[in-house]
């Protein structure tokens, strides 16, 4: 429950976001969420109750995060899985994750969550 209540804190202070995808029955299907500080979105966790729902997800966020910094900005997804390396995801060894951090930080968060 102390999680729980770190992230609804954290939502309403603007720093953690989700991105949900629903049926057309307006049952919940899946999501992602994660903290989002400048360009970075660092993703903790992804779910699904219906098939690729947090894919469907995924693709939104990378909507959200394509403006005018899209190529600077920066989703961390902690483990580079296969299943996220089929989606685009690459591995980015740690002194170059470590300087882009440095500066992804800088830019604006989207507009969507300013």
């Amino acid at each position: 429950m102390q999680v729980i209540a770190a992230y609804q804190r954290l939502h309403d202070l603007g720093w953690a976001h989700s991105v949900e995808a629903w049926t057309v029955d307006g049952e919940l299907a899946g999501g992602l969420y994660g903290v989002a500080v400048g360009g970075l979105f660092a993703g903790e966790s992804m779910f699904h109750r219906g098939r690729d729902a947090s894919k469907v997800a995924l693709v939104r966020l990378v909507e959200l995060l394509s403006d005018e910094h899209v190529g600077n900005r920066l989703i961390d997804v902690q483990w580079c899985t296969p299943h996220l390396m089929s989606l685009g995801g690459q591995e980015i060894p740690r002194a170059a994750y470590l300087a882009r951090l440095e500066q992804v930080v800088e830019l604006p968060l989207p507009a969507v969550w300013r």
